[in-house]
């Protein structure tokens, strides 16, 4: 795994990310609404990105390019 970066939840992801990942980002954000102090994190496995927000939501690109969100109940 590698260690990517942080950043606030609202804030611009970085920008090497691919649009889909950043359009899966936008609407978690859309649906949690404002939060302050809330960071998304971005690692690598397996050279694919890994965004996990501080509740656990988690959106993963598989083998196949296809974006999923995992969303914490």
């Amino acid at each position: 795994m590698q260690l990517g970066t942080r950043w606030n939840v609202g804030d611009e992801p970085p920008t090497r990310l691919s649009e889909s990942v950043i359009a899966a980002i936008r609407e978690v954000e859309r649906e949690i609404g404002d939060r302050p102090g809330w960071y998304w994190t971005l690692t690598y496995l397996e050279s694919r990105p890994v965004v996990q927000l501080d509740d656990g939501t988690t959106i993963r690109v598989g083998h196949d390019g296809a974006v999923a969100v995992e969303q914490v109940d």
